[in-house]
């Protein structure tokens, strides 16, 4: 079983206390987004998992965590976002150079194999233009430069919430020919630099640019990182169409991430993520939440099972949560 922490929400950046209780307990409850009432109970130990793998946008307050994690016999791997943006569509992810440093931080300690650099999503705006984006991906590619191997890039998805949080600003949805041209640039300059590049869940094929379809949760990275093949891995059929990622569990919980970032699918209200951050108790087995009395605990393949029941229409849980507000 591979855990993700978390599309959902940043936990390394926000919640590494909260995570490392759960490790330690071995076990952590994860709330059915779609059905408050199902509660999946999902073992930590080291026998139960693969790896762990970690989204995040600023790691730093989750650093000192790392040889504890190690030594409880945990094999994980990073994913690190980094845009070029501005306060304008992240207004507090901070200073972009202390994150850069955070990054080369991170991969001196567990090696660039384990860190992979996300581009994501590619915004495109009377500001944000496509030269824009090669020249800030060429800079971002040179500082990142021997610090990790691979990066993932993807176009803005167009969600309902999007919408409606970026309404103020000119932004626009590249078709395809300027989307192969942009891919063919930011590729170029991850080669220079040492690193192959994939997208992220795009719906058009851009193999014949030697652009792969990538897979953040990926087994076979896992394979080569613990020496061992994962048991039973199979492709996760909960996400989108066009996603390669290999199954996973999900600990975090959705509208749980401050860093406000206009985008974002995973959060509805800033304010409510606000509030969940300052009620949040460590101790507790959920993520920002906790037992109210009338749920079923269930095992992870019952739950895995209704998830892909909704998801059968093509769309992912993401989706489903992005479109539902």
């Amino acid at each position: 079983m591979i855990i993700s922490a978390s599309r959902r929400s940043d936990i390394p950046a926000f919640y590494g206390t909260w995570f490392m209780n759960r490790l330690r307990a071995e076990e952590v409850l994860v709330r059915n987004p779609f059905n408050y009432r199902q509660i999946s109970k999902i073992s930590l130990s080291p026998q139960s998992i693969d790896a762990l793998v970690f989204w995040t946008k600023n790691p730093e307050n989750f650093l000192p965590f790392l040889p504890e994690i190690e030594a409880m016999g945990h094999w994980y791997y990073v994913l690190f976002t980094i845009t070029p943006y501005d306060t304008t569509l992240e207004p507090r992810i901070g200073s972009k150079e202390a994150v850069l440093k955070t990054f080369k931080k991170l991969s001196r300690l567990i090696g660039p194999e384990r860190v992979i650099w996300r581009y994501d999503p590619v915004i495109l705006t009377d500001v944000y233009t496509f030269d824009y984006h090669v020249a800030s991906f060429n800079s971002l590619a040179k500082k990142l430069s021997g610090f990790t191997r691979q990066c993932i890039i993807s176009f803005l998805d167009n969600y309902r919430k999007v919408r409606k949080n970026m309404g103020h600003i000119k932004y626009f949805l590249p078709q395809k020919p300027l989307m192969e041209a942009l891919s063919l640039r930011l590729a170029d300059a991850a080669e220079k630099q040492g690193m192959t590049i994939s997208t992220c869940s795009e719906k058009i094929d851009l193999s014949h640019l030697g652009i792969q379809n990538s897979r953040c949760i990926d087994h076979e990275l896992i394979g080569r990182l613990t020496g061992k093949q994962c048991s039973g891995i199979r492709k996760d059929k909960s996400r989108r169409l066009g996603c390669g990622c290999a199954e996973s569990r999900d600990i975090g919980s959705y509208n749980t991430c401050p860093h406000g970032c206009l985008y974002c699918y995973a959060v509805s209200s800033q304010t409510t993520a606000t509030a969940n951050i300052q009620r949040s108790d460590p101790s507790s087995p959920m993520l920002c939440d906790s037992l109210r009395g009338d749920e079923i605990i269930t095992s992870p393949t019952s739950i895995w099972k209704s998830r892909m029941k909704i998801s059968g229409s093509g769309l992912s849980e993401n989706d489903l949560f992005a479109q539902h507000e």
